[in-house]
């Protein structure tokens, strides 16, 4: 089973963060973190990586429903996609696969918490390589 739902996007990396936040907006999340993994990297031990952000998306909704149906899956909250440079014309963007959530906890009950992610993000990534991408 993959881990990640993902697409490769013919937009720089800085066009591309603002593409996703707008496309995770227009599937009902927000960003609550956003994470500059190659900044943070390069400032703690020195080390050089492709521009990486990790974007910390929730809707609020299916955050509650999760809750409700798992009490400690704040441990994978929220949905993290990473906004990866592949060069100065190509950016991956990559989410986990809320499926994953319910594999790892065995509970059958957030199924359709996942589902209904799932189908979001799915719809997010997809619209990034739609008729707006360059």
């Amino acid at each position: 089973m993959s881990y990640t739902l993902s697409t490769t996007i013919d937009r720089p990396f800085g066009d591309a963060v603002q593409a996703t936040r707008e496309a995770l907006a227009d599937q009902g999340f927000g960003v609550l973190t956003e994470i500059d993994l190659a900044g943070t990297l390069k400032t703690k031990i020195g080390a050089d990586i492709e521009p990486q952000v990790i974007l910390g998306a929730c809707r609020p909704p299916l955050a509650y429903a999760a809750v409700q149906a798992e009490p400690s899956i704040g441990l994978l909250l929220p949905c993290n996609v990473v906004v990866r440079s592949i060069d100065e014309r190509r950016t991956a963007v990559e989410a986990m696969d809320p499926d994953v959530m319910v594999t790892l906890t065995g509970n059958a009950r957030l199924a359709d918490v996942a589902a209904d992610a799932r189908g979001r993000l799915t719809r997010a990534l997809a619209s990034l390589t739609g008729p707006t991408a360059s």
